[in-house]
Parts: C-alpha cells; structure tokens; sequence
C-alpha cells in the first residue's frame, strides 16, 4: 500500500554511507592506526629527546637534569666516532653494490619475453626473509670458520686454506660476510623500483633514438634509459643510504657471540644498544646518541634530495 504523501520517513541506514559520514568512517579505519603510531612511535621519540637531558642510569623516569652533558660526551666518545666511521665504511660498500646489482637484475627481467614473472619473484623473494634468519644461515652454513662452511669447503677443493671470516681482521673477511647477506635481503626490493621505472619508459623513445641511429647497448642505455631512471635512482640512493643507518640485526647476528661483541665493525645502533641496554644500562647517554643518529640521517637525507633535485620540475 502506498505510504500518505505527510507520512513520517522511516530510519534510513543507509545515512551512514552518505558523504556527511566520511568523516566518521575515516576515523573508523584511520583511528586505530593513528593510535598505535603516536603510542609506539612518536611518545617513544618524544621521551627519548626527553631523557637525553638527563643522568638516566637504569631509569626511565629520571630526575638530575645534565643539559647537553650526554651530547658532549657521545660527540667526543672515540667509541661513537668510531661507529659513525664504521657507518661510513659500510655505506661506502653497500649502496653502489647494492644500486649497480639491482639495475642489472631489473635490466636482465625486462628483456624477458618470458617468465618474467617467475624470476620476478624469485629475485624479490629474499626480501621476506628474516634479517636474523639469513644472517644465522651466513654465520652457520657459508661462511662458518671450520671446515664445514660452504666457502671453506669451495676453497679446498682448490688447496687453498681455510679461513675464519668473521674474526679475521687482517685482511678484514668480515666485510665480505656482511655486505653479502645484505645484498642478498635488499637487492630484490630495489629491483622491483627500478623495473617500474624501467616500465615506465615510452617505447617510442627507443624507437626514435634506432631511427636516429642510437646503436643498441650501452649507447642506448647510457643517454636514453639512465636519464629517464633519474628519479627512481635518487629514491633507491635515499632509501639505502637511510638503510645503510639502520643496520644493526646482520651486525650483531653475525659478529656476536658468548663472549658479546668484537671491538670492531660496530655500528652506530649496535653501539647505541650497548650504551642503553649494556651493563651500564645509561638510557640518557644512548638517548642522545640516538638523537644525533637521527639527525644525521635527516641532514643527510636533505642535503641528498637538494643535491639531486629531488621533487624540482623537470624542464
């Protein structure tokens, strides 16, 4: 039966899907991210500014005020220099390693014409593997410093000695065991930025540079797809320079024993983790050594992006 012309409308669910509710479904599905960012990421941040004023020994409410004392003392800390140098080091091998090899991967898949797929996912498949996990397999199964690791095994089969590569200092092997495992977790994930940038790409270009006479190889890459990977490029030197910071799990996993951690190859974090969490257990002095990390990394990040003209228009 039809419903008089004055009758009162009934509910109308239907209300909540209407654009006056966006602001509520918003909150809805952004709240509860918000929340656990701001409770496990940025109250972190703030108190840890907070305690690098203070003598916070074993404390994480401290009450003597030191001022810039922990900053002085982490600035002229050998210890800490040394880490940032150790930093430097590994940045120094890491980034161009890891750029050159995931540019020739991302290379090598577009030029398939088949399962381009599968070794897509084979390349990038490393990258869900636990930083502790592959660290472990290289200690263990690799290189382990007895006659059971893999590169000792490959070495005696052509009468060469073995070798302990994570306590070898002279020459320093260590350095080949973690540049590898690194490689091996990041390459794949760089690829994948670097095969989108390769997509991206006209095909017409390629066809005028061959009018033009552009031979195939390296001229073509080296003045037409180099160029046009620009800003992939200075994404993926961002990202690892900023990862190149951050290490700690292949560090610590790899170098790290019963009796703790070798003097050498330590990290800005692997020192910062001792300071706080060591013996000593100073949270104010590991505090403004983490604050100065992060300035660091944002310093470095703002001079890379002005330097390579991140986000400028490209005339």
């Amino acid at each position: 039966m039809a419903r008089p012309a004055g009758a009162a409308k009934g509910p109308r669910p239907a209300r909540w899907l209407g654009p006056q509710r966006r602001t509520l479904w918003f909150w809805v599905f952004v709240g509860p991210f918000a929340l656990g960012l701001g409770l496990f990421t940025y109250v972190p941040l703030v108190w840890s500014v907070y305690l690098s004023f203070f003598d916070a020994h074993n404390t994480v409410s401290p009450t003597d005020f030191v001022g810039v004392d922990n900053y002085t003392s982490m600035l002229t800390d050998p210890a800490f220099l040394s880490s940032l140098g150790t930093f430097l080091l590994f940045t120094a091998f890491i980034v161009p390693a890891t750029y050159v090899l995931s540019l020739s991967l991302a290379l090598m898949v577009n030029r398939l014409r088949f399962a381009q797929a599968f070794f897509r996912s084979v390349f990038f498949l490393p990258t869900a593997c636990s930083y502790v996990v592959a660290s472990l397999i290289w200690k263990l199964s690799l290189f382990n410093g007895v006659r059971f690791g893999l590169a000792n095994t490959v070495l005696g089969w052509f009468g060469a000695d073995q070798t302990a590569w994570l306590s070898t200092t002279d020459p320093p092997w260590y350095w080949l065991v973690i540049v590898t495992v690194r490689l091996w977790l990041q390459a794949g994930f760089y690829m994948i930025l670097f095969l989108a940038g390769l997509q991206r790409i006209s095909p017409q270009l390629y066809e005028a540079a061959a009018v033009d006479g552009a031979r195939p190889g390296w001229q073509v890459f080296r003045h037409l797809t180099f160029p046009q990977l620009r800003a992939t490029s200075v994404a993926v030197v961002l990202l690892l320079v900023i990862n190149s910071f951050q290490a700690f799990d292949e560090f610590y996993n790899l170098l790290s024993d019963s009796r703790g951690y070798p003097p050498y190859a330590r990290p800005p974090l692997v020192y910062l983790y001792y300071t706080a969490l060591g013996r000593d257990q100073n949270l104010g002095l590991g505090s403004a050594g983490a604050v100065i990390l992060a300035l660091i990394i944002a310093v470095a990040t703002v001079v890379q992006a002005r330097w390579f003209g991140l986000g400028r228009k490209e005339e």
